[in-house]
């Protein structure tokens, strides 16, 4: 099965939060409301530095793709 990069999650235990979960290497779960990361993966390099740029890079687009996938739920609600 095919998995998209991005989803978006939420759960009745935490009824304020919404998370994203990233789906590739490295895979972790972001609750955007708190700015927290729970890594999935452990996060393997030669060196440090690029792999905490590298994560940095990847959580900036979870929190990017969220903000757009929200944008087009509420341009849906405005039709």
């Amino acid at each position: 099965m095919k998995l998209p990069k991005f989803l978006l999650a939420d759960n009745s235990e935490f009824p304020e939060d919404l998370f994203v979960v990233h789906t590739e290497y490295p895979r972790f779960i972001l609750n955007v409301e708190e700015e927290e990361v729970e890594w999935l993966d452990d996060l393997e390099g030669d060196d440090e530095e690029t792999m905490a740029d590298e994560a940095t890079k990847v959580v900036e687009a979870a929190f990017k793709w969220c903000d757009e996938e929200l944008a087009k739920y509420d341009d849906e609600e405005e039709e």
